[in-house]
């Protein structure tokens, strides 16, 4: 699909009347207040710089437009200041903070592949417990580069108040420089309207979409610019606090006829009820990727022991994570209600208060006994709270572990399942009822900084060269390699919890379910190292030559999905399901399997259904990814997944159908929705 872009006459001609504009009305403006035109001009080169390093469209004039007319409007308050130092300093100022909107958003997309929001200060605790992953995999040098801007406004301020150029309004009454200032400021805000209005002339209907729903950050940046984007973002994050007053009707009525228009049929095949009755342990494997199985190095597999759990279960080998910025606990929630994560804000810290209908009320109409087990504080990401909402009967955070081993962001994988083991045999003595649990792994978090106390996993590379072997250190030592080592430690972590609950008797009626939350947020540069890497040379296979794999962008993202695994001890079902799955999909499958009553809320699907060969799984920028293609929805460009040609009609309806699910999923979580449906069902019957 070809993006729209302006006709180059047009645009040409709107450029000259914006260069007489400025020409004739401004520089009488620059040459007085030099300070104002070298902050312009410096705000909107960092600007250029933060596209150049994120999204890549510094080519793109929509947005250099747009930020100069909100670059206008801010500078405009300088003349709410009466003394020409004052204005100036307030420039500095301004040029400290437009340079720390650029340093947020850089270090922000390096680790989400998207723009910040104030709607997440809410989780920025967060941050401060994960710093040292921050520090050492997310903050680069080139972060920090936005920094020349007010630097060099300092410089320039001390150049020339120390020439005293600034003489400008010294020789007019108060009263006259009073009226000018005025005048200034109204020129400058007018002026920055009046170019954002042209400006917005320019944009597409779908560019006005993504503006307004905002789910779609990179592409608001990418037409709007960064500073029209924080605006909106400030707007849109008030949203939540004024939806109880406005837009609760058309919600209302679109999530309902969107259930009547997409409405899920159960119907049992096969897999139904298999499961039924039997106790479940759900493994949230912290940042496993489907890279590190069936891979191995020197003839040792990084991942034997899930190998062979995905061989001798129900391994779905196209699985894709759906998470928000709320990571680990957007792959909780999305896993658990079959919703998609919010769009403003995390779900466990910002809607914790909504009613949610989870996998774990489902097993608990069915007499289950639930809980949940983390290594962490139960205030990370809010789970002591939304576990309880969620449905579980307790939760078993980090006071009730011994931190005998830490590891990375705390109690080893090791100790946490070695404890866990004897806490679910209690579960299981006291409990006259099945049980549904969940354990949450913490060490193979980034980092992966405490390498020492782990095993050693070996990633070099051996080569015979005339005769000689050797050694090539390949991906010993990068992070892909640490991840490796650290996915390999995981592994043995979960073969002993395996071995434990075995020997007390705990896996015979109890099925396993091991998911990969997120990707490891690796860059691809180390994948293309992986892929492309000749011993012989040591150094990257170059296009052309052979062995070389063109390992794009498209390729890279494919490759962050995650394992879903569902095993038993007896391994009667084993089967490999390479249909694209999502989190989304879990609720509805492990629903079916374990003959769960219809959750009518699910957006999912269970694609062990019978004719269900093709899927659409949808990301929470409007990207998604079919059998068939990978759609961008930043730029609407697709990939062909199977090399075969797709008409128009099949990108449309699932970039609608995309754009629909986020909505839905959205108004559901800000407006409560489940709650006041269900209420109004109780009060029918």
């Amino acid at each position: 699909m070809k993006r729209l872009h302006l006709s180059k006459d047009k645009f040409s001609c709107y450029l000259l009347k914006i260069k007489n504009f400025l020409m004739k009305h401004y520089m009488d403006y620059f040459r007085k207040f030099p300070m104002l035109l070298c902050f312009i001009i410096t705000a909107l080169l960092n600007t250029l710089l933060l596209r150049i390093l994120t999204v890549g469209n510094f080519c793109y004039l929509k947005p250099l437009f747009a930020d100069l007319g909100m670059l206008f409007i801010f500078s405009a308050f300088m003349f709410l200041f009466k003394s020409d130092k004052k204005k100036d300093k307030y420039l500095i100022v301004l040029s400290f903070v437009t340079s720390i909107i650029c340093i947020i958003h850089s270090v922000y997309y390096t680790y989400y592949d998207s723009f910040a929001s104030i709607s997440l200060l809410a989780t920025s605790t967060f941050v401060v417990d994960v710093g040292d992953a921050v520090v050492e995999q997310v903050l680069k040098i080139t972060d920090l580069l936005y920094l020349w801007q007010p630097i060099f406004m300092l410089y320039y301020y001390f150049k020339i108040h120390k020439k005293n150029k600034s003489l400008f309004l010294k020789k007019k009454t108060e009263r006259k420089q009073t009226q000018y200032q005025k005048i200034c400021f109204l020129d400058f805000v007018i002026s920055g309207v009046v170019i954002l209005v042209i400006t917005s002339l320019f944009m597409t209907k779908v560019e006005w979409s993504r503006f307004g729903k905002m789910w779609n950050r990179e592409s608001v940046v990418s037409s709007f610019g960064i500073y029209t984007y924080q605006i909106n973002d400030i707007i849109q994050s008030l949203e939540p606090k004024i939806n109880n007053l406005f837009g609760h009707d058309k919600a209302l009525k679109k999530v309902n006829d969107y259930y009547e228009e997409y409405e899920n049929v159960i119907s049992d095949n096969e897999y139904t009820g298999i499961f039924e009755g039997k106790n479940v342990l759900v493994i949230h494997a912290e940042s496993l990727q489907t890279v590190a199985l069936n891979r191995s190095f020197n003839g040792l597999e990084v991942a034997p022991t899930l190998n062979r759990l995905a061989r001798e279960g129900i391994y779905f080998s196209n699985y894709y994570s759906e998470v928000g910025v709320g990571t680990s606990s957007d792959a909780e929630f999305t896993f658990s209600t079959s919703l998609m994560p919010s769009s403003n804000g995390t779900v466990f810290v910002n809607y914790f208060d909504r009613e949610y209908q989870t996998i774990q009320k489902s097993f608990k109409e069915k007499n289950y006994y639930t809980f949940s087990m983390h290594g962490n504080t139960g205030d990370f990401w809010n789970r002591s709270t939304m576990h309880q909402n969620m449905g579980y009967d307790k939760f078993y955070s980090k006071s009730s572990f011994e931190i005998d081993e830490t590891i990375g962001l705390g109690i080893s994988d090791k100790s946490f399942f070695r404890q866990a083991v004897p806490m679910i045999k209690e579960i299981v003595d006291t409990q006259d009822k099945p049980f549904y649990g969940t354990l949450i792994t913490l060490t193979n978090h980034t980092p992966w900084s405490d390498l020492e106390l782990m095993d050693e996993y070996d990633t070099t590379m051996t080569v015979e060269i005339d005769g000689e072997e050797i050694v090539r250190d390949y991906l010993q030592g990068t992070t892909l390699g640490d991840y490796f080592r650290s996915v390999h430690y995981m592994d043995q972590a979960i073969e002993q919890f395996i071995n434990d609950l075995d020997k007390e008797g705990l896996l015979d009626n109890t099925v396993l379910v091991i998911y990969g939350d997120h990707d490891a947020r690796i860059s691809s540069k180390n994948y293309n190292l992986m892929y492309n890497y000749d011993p012989y040379t040591d150094s990257l296979k170059k296009e052309g030559e052979e062995g070389y794999i063109d390992y794009n962008e498209y390729e890279y993202k494919l490759d962050k999905n995650v394992p879903f695994i569902i095993w038993t001890k007896d391994r009667q079902y084993n089967k490999e399901i390479s249909t694209p799955t999502g989190m989304i999909d879990a609720f509805p499958i492990l629903e079916n399997l374990f003959h769960l009553n219809s959750n009518p809320f699910q957006l999912g699907h269970d694609v062990l259904g019978e004719g269900l060969c093709d899927n659409t799984v949808v990301f929470t920028d409007g990207s998604y990814v079919t059998s068939k293609i990978y759609y961008n929805g930043q730029n609407s460009e697709i990939y062909s997944v199977d090399g075969e040609a797709v008409d128009e009609e099949y990108i449309r309806s699932n970039a609608d159908y995309a754009s629909d699910l986020i909505d839905i999923s959205n108004d559901i979580i800000t407006y409560d929705l489940i709650k006041e449906i269900k209420s109004k069902k109780q009060d029918k019957s």
